[in-house]
C-alpha cells in the first residue's frame, strides 16, 4: 500500500512539476529569441535610415552606390563590414528584386530559397520589420534571419537583410533549461521527502491497526492500537478497533469462563456416576458385561472431553511467563517422560538435536504443548513404527519437530489439523477429544511461538513447534 501511495502520490507531484516546466522552458527560449530579434531588429533599423539618406531617388535605389555619393556608398559598406568583423552577423542591403546594393562580407551568396530568408524578405518589401521569425531550439542548428525595409517618401525602396548564428543564443537557452532543470529536480526532490513524509504520517496508524489485528488473529487479545498519529478518520478508526477489541475480549472471557466453569462443575457428577456405574455392574448378574463396558467407556470418554475442555480454557486465559529456555533440554526430558508408553505400544520413541538451545519461551506451557503433539503422534503410530522428536536453529527461531510414522492427513485435512474438535473422519476409531492440537497451538501462540503441520515422508505427520531465539519486541 505504501508503494502505491507513494507512486500515485509522485506521479501527480511529477505531472505538476511538468505542467509548470514545460511552458516556463518554453518561455524562456521565446524570451532569448525574442531578445535577440528585437536587437537585430534595430540594428537593422539603423542600417535602413543610413540607406535611405544615400539617396533621393525612389526610382532607383541603386543610387545609394553612384559615385556622385562615394563617401555616403562607401560609410555603408564600412559600417556593414565593422558589423560583420564585431559580430559575425551577415548584413546587406538589397534591392526589391533581390540585387545586392551592399553586403558584408562580400562573399556572401544569401540562399534566396530558403523559406526564412523569403519570409522575412516579403515581410520587408510589405513594409513589415520581421518581428515573429520560426523559433529555433537548442537542438536544431539554424540561422536567425530578420529584415527591416528602407523606406522613402512612404515607399519601400530596399531591404536590409541580417543573418545571425544561433549558437550563443542556443547556449543561453540551454543554461536557462538547465537553471529550470534544476529547480525541477530540487522541487522533485523536496516532493519526494514530503511524500515520503506524507505516506508515513497517513500509513503510520494502519501499519499498527495491521500489526495488533495480526497479533489478535494469533490469540493476543490484549493487543490494542495506541496513539499513533494521522489523519483523525484513522484517529476514530483506531479507537473503534480498540472498543470492538474489548467487547471481543469481552465476550471471549465469558465464553471461557462458561467453558472451564461447566467443565468444572461436570467433572464432580461424572465421577459419581462413574462410580455408580461400577457399583451396579457389581449387582449385574451374569450377561451384561459388554453393555457395561460400553457404558464405561463413553463415560471415560466424557471426562477425557471435560479434561481437555478445562484445559483449553485455562491455556487461554493463563499468562504466559515468558524468559530464556533451554528447548532441547526440555524436549529431551519429555521424550524420557514419554517412553514408558512408547514401549508399551511397541514405537520406538527417539530424540535428535545439539545438547542445549536456548529459545524465549514459557517452560510450562512448551512442555504441556510437547506433551499434547507427542501423545498425539504415539496414539496415531502404529506398533513397530517411530516418532522422532528433533531440535534444531533456525532463521532466528528454535523449533522442535516431532514426527510420526502414522497414517498422515491429505492436503485438505492438513487444512484443518489444529481446529477444536476436529479428527479425520479416518480416525474416529481412535480415543481422542480433538483438542490436543488445539491446546498446543494456544499455549504456543500466547509466548509468541508458532505451530505448524506438514506431511512426513513417506508417511506421517510432521509437526513443528517454533520458538524465537529472543525476547520479542514491540514495534509499534
Amino acid at each position: 500500500m505504501r508503494t502505491r501511495l507513494l507512486a500515485i502520490l509522485l506521479s501527480l507531484l511529477a505531472g505538476v512539476l511538468l505542467a509548470l516546466g514545460l511552458p516556463l522552458a518554453i518561455s524562456q527560449a521565446r524570451a532569448q529569441q525574442q531578445h535577440v530579434v528585437v536587437d537585430r531588429i534595430d540594428d537593422t533599423a539603423r542600417f535602413a535610415a543610413l540607406a535611405e539618406n544615400l539617396t533621393r531617388d525612389p526610382r532607383d535605389a541603386r543610387a545609394i552606390a553612384r559615385t556622385e555619393q562615394p563617401d555616403r556608398s562607401l560609410t555603408l559598406k564600412a559600417e556593414l563590414a565593422r558589423y560583420y568583423d564585431l559580430y559575425g552577423i551577415k548584413v546587406g542591403v538589397f534591392a526589391r528584386d533581390g540585387s545586392v546594393n551592399a553586403v558584408s562580407p562580400t562573399s556572401w551568396i544569401v540562399p534566396w530559397n530558403d523559406r526564412d530568408v523569403q519570409r522575412a524578405f516579403d515581410e520587408a518589401l510589405d513594409g513589415r520589420r520581421s518581428h515573429d521569425p520560426q523559433q529555433v531550439w537548442p537542438w536544431q542548428d539554424h540561422r536567425l534571419v530578420v529584415a527591416s525595409p528602407v523606406v522613402q517618401d512612404g515607399d519601400v525602396i530596399a531591404v536590409v537583410l541580417t543573418d545571425s548564428p544561433t549558437g550563443p543564443m542556443r547556449s543561453r537557452i540551454l543554461h536557462a533549461w538547465a537553471l529550470v532543470a534544476a529547480g525541477e529536480t530540487v522541487a522533485m526532490l523536496l516532493a519526494v521527502l514530503g511524500a515520503v513524509r506524507l505516506t508515513e504520517w497517513v500509513l503510520r496508524p494502519v501499519r499498527v491497526l495491521d500489526r495488533v489485528t495480526h497479533d489478535i488473529a494469533t490469540g493476543r487479545l490484549a493487543s490494542r492500537v495506541a496513539a499513533a498519529g494521522g489523519p483523525p478518520e484513522l484517529q476514530r478508526l483506531a479507537g473503534s478497533f480498540n472498543e470492538m477489541a474489548d467487547n471481543v475480549e469481552s465476550v471471549l472471557e465469558q465464553q471461557r469462563a462458561f467453558v472451564a466453569d461447566a467443565s468444572h462443575q461436570l467433572r464432580n457428577p461424572l465421577s459419581a456416576l462413574l462410580l455408580r456405574i461400577e457399583a451396579l455392574g457389581m449387582e449385574l448378574p451374569g450377561g451384561h458385561e459388554e453393555e457395561l463396558d460400553s457404558v464405561r467407556e463413553e463415560g471415560k470418554r466424557l471426562a477425557r472431553v471435560l479434561e481437555d475442555l478445562l484445559g483449553l480454557a485455562l491455556a487461554e486465559h493463563a499468562t504466559p511467563d515468558l524468559h530464556s529456555t533451554d528447548i532441547a533440554g526440555l524436549a529431551a526430558e519429555r521424550v524420557e517422560a514419554w517412553r514408558v508408553i512408547a514401549e508399551r505400544d511397541g514405537v520406538d520413541l527417539r530424540f535428535e538435536g545439539p545438547s542445549a538451545a536456548t529459545g524465549w519461551a514459557d517452560p510450562v506451557a512448551l512442555s504441556s504443548a510437547l506433551d499434547a503433539v507427542v501423545d498425539n503422534a504415539l496414539k496415531f503410530t502404529p506398533e513397530g513404527g517411530r516418532v522422532l522428536v528433533s531440535v534444531a536453529r533456525r532463521d532466528g527461531a528454535v523449533t522442535a519437530t516431532v514426527a510420526d510414522e502414522g497414517p498422515g492427513l491429505s492436503e485438505e485435512e492438513l487444512a484443518r489439523v489444529g481446529d477444536r474438535f476436529w479428527r479425520s473422519n479416518r480416525h474416529q476409531n481412535v480415543n481422542g477429544s480433538g483438542l490436543g492440537l488445539s491446546i498446543a497451538r494456544t499455549l504456543l501462540t500466547a509466548g509468541g511461538g508458532e505451530i505448524s503441520f506438514a506431511a512426513n515422508a513417506p508417511r506421517g505427520l510432521v509437526v513443528t513447534l517454533s520458538l524465537p531465539r529472543e525476547e520479542p519486541t514491540d514495534t509499534w
